[in-house]
């Protein structure tokens, strides 16, 4: 087999799996004649390992995907593979642009960490493409984000929280809960985790404000521009494919991670996401409970950073939180 891993030092999070490893899952799936020609490890993710592969008599290559072993996984970030594959029956309405999941074995009989492998979505992921066309058909592409994430949030669930559980029972549980899970995996660091329990107070305080959301609607997660694959060829941007839905939720769309990002930059080719998604609630509830998200988002953008290593801008989140909490405790 041709092999290329992506070589990461031994502390690095992720690590990658072995050639024989990656035998042993092929004959799993395709049968005990399968071989594996080649194994390339794909780097744009940065959770799970990733690895494209090409197999003797297939035309096609498939994706595997490898999750970090149980012992290295956050609290807040326990078993997404498995959410994920929880999420595919309610994502139905996008499945034409979603891989298609051939197999995923939680077993660990091959070895100790969850995998699943994956049809190839056509196309090239967005990062690399969207830059080809001028920055006058950028709108284009964000107005197909925005009808992508609309269908997403239109989908309806039976609790609040996780699409695999634990279930809550109203909106507020399900925000605290996450809040002080971040919180808990921020000290498991040795890094102050003060301002998130102040958040995870405010947002007890507020059941109230967090209970106006009494129907859980579909929370992506991660959906945003590094999760899409657009057209290799079109002389226009036309997305393919959307991909990694591990961080999906029942709750409040509003507390999406793609709300957040498509609402940073206005004034530019992202407000075109808004034609097509439809306006964001305006009232004083909806503002305050805007904050309560951004504080969640930060808590998370913390541990990612701390995660890839990136130790020099973990302060920055600690600035970027006193200022939500200046408004929240004002």
């Amino acid at each position: 087999m041709d092999f290329r891993p992506i070589e990461r030092a031994s502390e690095a999070f992720q690590q990658s799996v072995t050639t024989k490893e990656i035998q042993a899952i092929c004959q799993r799936v395709f049968g005990i004649d399968a071989r594996a020609l080649s194994a390339t490890e794909l780097g744009a993710g940065m959770y799970n390992n990733t690895y494209l592969i090409e197999l003797e008599g297939q035309e096609r290559p498939v994706i595997l995907r490898v999750a970090p072993e149980p012992g290295r996984q956050f609290r807040s970030e326990h078993q997404l593979m498995r959410n994920e594959y929880a999420s595919v029956p309610w994502l139905a309405g996008i499945a034409s642009l979603m891989p298609r999941v051939i197999a995923a074995d939680w077993s660990h009989e091959i070895m100790g960490r969850d995998y699943m492998v994956q049809s190839l979505l056509d196309g090239v992921p967005a990062p690399e493409r969207i830059g080809d066309y001028p920055r006058t058909l950028w709108p284009k592409f964000f107005l197909q984000m925005g009808t992508i994430a609309k269908a997403v949030h239109a989908v309806r669930g039976p609790h609040f929280g996780p699409v695999s559980g634990p279930a809550y029972p109203t909106w507020s549980a399900a925000v605290v809960a996450s809040l002080e899970e971040i919180a808990a995996d921020v000290d498991s660091l040795g890094l102050d985790a003060t301002d998130l329990r102040e958040v995870a107070a405010v947002a007890c305080h507020d059941k109230a404000v967090l209970d106006e959301i009494t129907e859980p609607r579909m929370i992506a997660g991660d959906f945003w521009t590094v999760n899409v694959m657009l057209d290799a060829v079109a002389p226009e941007p036309v997305i393919t494919g959307v991909l990694d839905f591990d961080r999906t939720w029942w709750g409040d769309p509003e507390a999406d991670w793609t709300i957040y990002m498509a609402s940073k930059k206005p004034g530019t080719e992202r407000d075109a996401f808004w034609e097509s998604y439809g306006p964001r609630p305006s009232t004083a509830g909806a503002a305050r409970r805007s904050d309560i998200y951004l504080a969640r988002h930060i808590g998370a953008i913390r541990l990612e950073r701390h995660r890839l290593g990136n130790v020099d801008l973990v302060p920055e989140t600690y600035k970027e939180m006193q200022d939500v909490l200046g408004r929240l405790q004002a």
